[in-house]
């Protein structure tokens, strides 16, 4: 009999989803913004900079503009380097965990921390990593680097923040490739993003208004964006290609896990995912 083949771009799709939140946690709850306050960092924004540049040390602010994509450089400059300033990238680091700690206690409980529902479900995760390759992946490289924590519920942050650096760099090669630039690529992703997504990107990213606008005209020369705002047939074409692509090239520690195994951390991480999103956004993932 003729083994099933496993579509590892499905299994990943899937997978994102549904871990995502034990990952953006630390972007969006109060305790790791509390913890880099009393490091000295002020603003939300200089936070977010800081701690998720940190694995890559002090690195100009070119490097974290080039790494995380689709910020504004005048954004980026206001943080990189002026924050190693007042502490280090080290510092940032600590205190990163320790507010991830301090949200996951908070919101999901010290007692299904401590359970093995949670070392389970680490012990998945950190396997899918296992085969995650640095070439090609800056961003994830640096956090690949660090040392892993020794709490269960923290290996399990820290193995999906692998996870997803190591997606999110890919996804930048597949928006380089299709010639997109960063603001060209989140109008060009609006139409599959929700509105509270589309705004939220407005907002954080620091573009002013010219370059939203500059950027459409840019995707309407190219035939991807009709007048109206809406996408073409073919700029429609190019995000689904996109996503294929991000995908395929996210689906190794699936297929290394197999079917049942990724099943199995979904399942795990379902129930935590969703009570992130809904302490966060209030809602589900």
């Amino acid at each position: 009999m003729t083994a099933p083949v496993i579509d590892g771009a499905e299994l990943a799709r899937k997978a994102h989803r549904t871990l995502e939140p034990l990952h953006i946690i630390v972007y969006f709850s109060p305790e790791p913004s509390e913890a880099y306050a009393e490091l000295g960092i002020k603003g939300s924004m200089r936070g977010y900079f800081a701690s998720r540049s940190a694995a890559l040390g002090r690195v100009p602010a070119e490097v974290v503009i080039a790494t995380f994509f689709n910020f504004s450089p005048d954004r980026v400059r206001r943080a990189i380097p002026a924050v190693w300033d007042v502490t280090t990238p080290e510092a940032v680091l600590e205190a990163r965990l320790a507010g991830a700690d301090r949200a996951y206690r908070r919101i999901l409980g010290a007692e299904l921390l401590g359970s093995d529902a949670i070392a389970e479900a680490a012990a998945l995760a950190r396997e899918a990593t296992t085969v995650l390759g640095a070439e090609g992946h800056p961003l994830y490289a640096a956090h690949a680097a660090l040392p892993w924590p020794e709490p269960p519920h923290l290996q399990l942050f820290h193995a999906q923040t692998l996870l997803r650096e190591h997606r999110g760099d890919a996804h930048i090669a597949a928006l380089v490739l299709a010639g997109l630039g960063p603001v060209e690529a989140m109008i060009n992703y609006e139409p599959v993003a929700d509105g509270l997504a589309t705004l939220m990107q407005r907002e954080t990213r620091g573009w002013p208004d010219e370059a939203w606008e500059a950027a459409a005209d840019r995707l309407r020369d190219r035939g991807l964006l009709a007048a109206d705002g809406t996408p073409t047939e073919a700029g429609a074409a190019l995000r689904a290609t996109i996503e294929a692509q991000t995908d395929a090239a996210d689906a190794a520690p699936y297929l290394h896990l197999g079917v049942e195994r990724t099943q199995r951390l979904r399942e795990l991480a379902r129930p935590w995912s969703r009570a992130i999103a809904q302490s966060l956004f209030g809602g589900t993932p």
